[in-house]
């Protein structure tokens, strides 16, 4: 409109920046121009649990990593964004609710910062993977959960709100609060589009104890339904004799919600209740047989979804031995969120797993899963034995027994590859470990190369310089690369990964110089020779000492797509 500039939106320290993620779980802010934060990681085979198909990316996925840089690559890695880009029904996110405890420990102000850029940059990924018909639910409390909508409304839009769900994880009051004993949380909903429908649940004992047959009607138990519309019905007044000669009409400004001819068609069939007496108002028959199944509501007790004493319980169930885990939640409360928001066969994502009772209750409701988990104690201590018993049908607590669980099936136990580059007093370099080392000599050998590691590059002959990737290589590695050589001197750059984009860049930067992808066969040979020990060991069935990794393909030897800025 005419005189009014800007929108309304929620505004932080650093949210023009972006938060690269290091290996211990610590965040550095950088320019969103950082190669760094537009990197896309490969998935490396860490190994499997039970029986998997020969298409990884069509397992259920445990990936082991930061859940952006896991995120990204299930989107931009070809192998996996055929099968999750656009395509996830439900994404339930578990993040760190921020209660001055996370993160970098800064003042109030930057902490908040760190937790809004954390959350934004997350949810736009998973913007990306949701199908048409997908929804993101967001568990939180009351530190963050007032801007944690003002986020989820720049990234999804204000329409493509849903609703915020109380759920009550209290047994009993906080008697040491200051103030007021908190005793729930929230699940903040958004769709992908706003013509989102929920699935409706399953009719409850408690649903129908309120129906009843007062008058043996052969159709069964019923309900008294209001005769009254809210709206004016033009047809709508008239009076009505009932039985007992009593005559009735609609109240002041009310109106009968169906026409007199029906009224009188329904009273034939027996299908009006005039009360017991045959004076009362007329009601219209509700029957149960004929009523859907309940639209889901706002408010989840600890009665129909557990409660955190519930969650607590099940884990000391499934790990008698082990240190409690510090926020899990009952698996009855997902089986709600996952009946609400999927159906068999979806596919289901939790970027922050911690113990894996999303995946957990996904794998015993037909779902198909991927969990994303940081820290690998976690992943070792409970997510992969957890999830392990499920398999093998040896977890009967949670919802086996509502859901009918017995056992089967499999997943496969991924990891996001280290970084490509490395900093040293601030500018941005390939680390050597991409360039140098048995593939690069490797590689060399076989285009007639002098193996001269000097990075970034790892050969020579006369003029031209070889740098080897095992990575992507797209536009950002290239410029980096041409930014490297001296005048006169031309690259060749081999890549176990190659953004057709780059070769483009490579003859206007540098002509002369060419792209190479590396052979799926010399891959495999380095793979072999350089397989790391299995980070998780004796935890999943992987690969050891001089086996190769169990994949159809070798990794990295598929062409990947560019980095998105």
């Amino acid at each position: 409109m005419p005189g009014y500039e800007g929108r309304l939106e929620l505004t932080w320290t650093n949210k023009a920046k972006r938060l690269l993620a290091a290996e211990d779980g610590a965040y550095e802010w950088v320019d969103p121009s950082d190669y760094r934060v537009a990197e896309v990681r490969l998935l490396e085979d860490l190994g499997t649990v039970g029986d998997v198909g020969q298409e990884r990316a069509a397992d259920n996925l445990l990936i082991r990593g930061d859940a952006l840089n896991a995120l990204r690559s299930l989107a931009r890695l070809p192998e996996f964004a055929k099968h999750y880009l656009g395509k996830v029904r439900l994404a339930y996110l578990d993040p760190p609710f921020n209660t001055q405890q996370s993160f970098l420990h800064y003042d109030d102000n930057l902490e908040h910062s760190v937790w809004l850029t954390m959350m934004r940059d997350r949810l736009v990924q998973i913007r990306e993977l949701l199908a048409p018909d997908g929804s993101v639910w967001v568990h939180c409390d009351d530190a963050e959960q007032h801007r944690l909508r003002m986020v989820l409304d720049e990234v999804f839009g204000p329409a493509q709100f849903v609703a915020t769900v109380i759920w009550e994880k209290a047994d009993s009051p906080r008697n040491s609060a200051r103030q007021l004993s908190t005793d729930h949380d929230y699940l903040v909903v958004y769709s992908r589009e706003p013509e989102w429908a929920p699935q409706r649940l399953s009719r409850t004992s408690a649903a129908n104890a309120i129906y009843s047959n007062p008058d043996n009607d052969p159709r069964g138990s019923w309900l008294p339904g209001d005769p009254y519309a809210n709206k004016p019905y033009s047809r709508g007044l008239y009076e009505v004799r009932g039985p007992t000669g009593r005559i009735f009409r609609p109240p002041p400004g009310r109106f009968w919600r169906v026409s007199e001819e029906k009224l009188r068609e329904l009273d034939s069939d027996g299908r009006i209740w005039w009360g017991p007496t045959g004076a009362a108002r007329p009601s219209i028959k509700r029957y149960l047989s004929e009523v859907a199944d309940l639209v889901p509501r706002t408010l989840w007790t600890k009665e129909a979804v557990g409660s955190n004493r519930t969650s607590k319980n099940e884990m000391r169930a499934l790990f008698p031995k082990a240190p409690s885990f510090a926020t899990p939640k009952p698996e009855a409360l997902m089986h709600r969120v996952l009946s609400i928001a999927s159906r068999p066969g979806d596919i289901v994502l939790d970027p922050f797993l911690g113990s894996g009772t999303t995946a957990a209750v996904a794998q015993k409701m037909g779902r198909r899963w991927v969990g994303i988990e940081r820290q690998a104690a976690t992943l070792e201590t409970y997510a992969i034995p957890r999830l392990t018993k499920v398999l093998q049908s040896t977890d009967r607590g949670g919802v086996t027994e509502v859901t009918g669980w017995n056992g089967g099936g499999g997943f496969r136990v991924l990891g996001v590859t280290p970084s490509m580059f490395e900093t040293d007093g601030g500018i941005v370099f390939l680390a050597d470990a991409m360039t140098n080392g048995r593939l690069a000599e490797a590689t060399g050998a076989q285009l007639g190369f002098a193996f001269e590691p000097s990075p970034p590059f790892a050969g020579r002959k006369g003029r031209t310089r070889l740098a080897v990737i095992d990575g992507v290589v797209n536009e950002d590695v290239v410029r980096i690369l041409v930014s490297a050589l001296g005048a006169g001197e031309r690259v060749v750059i081999c890549g176990t990964g190659i953004d057709p984009d780059a070769r483009s860049v490579l003859r206007e930067l540098r002509p002369g110089s060419s792209l190479r992808k590396i052979p799926a066969a010399l891959l495999a040979e380095y793979r072999t020779g350089q397989q790391l020990q299995l980070e998780l060991a004796g935890t999943v069935a992987g690969p050891v000492d001089g086996e190769s990794p169990t994949t159809n393909e070798p990794a990295g030897a598929v062409e990947v797509g560019a980095a998105n800025g």
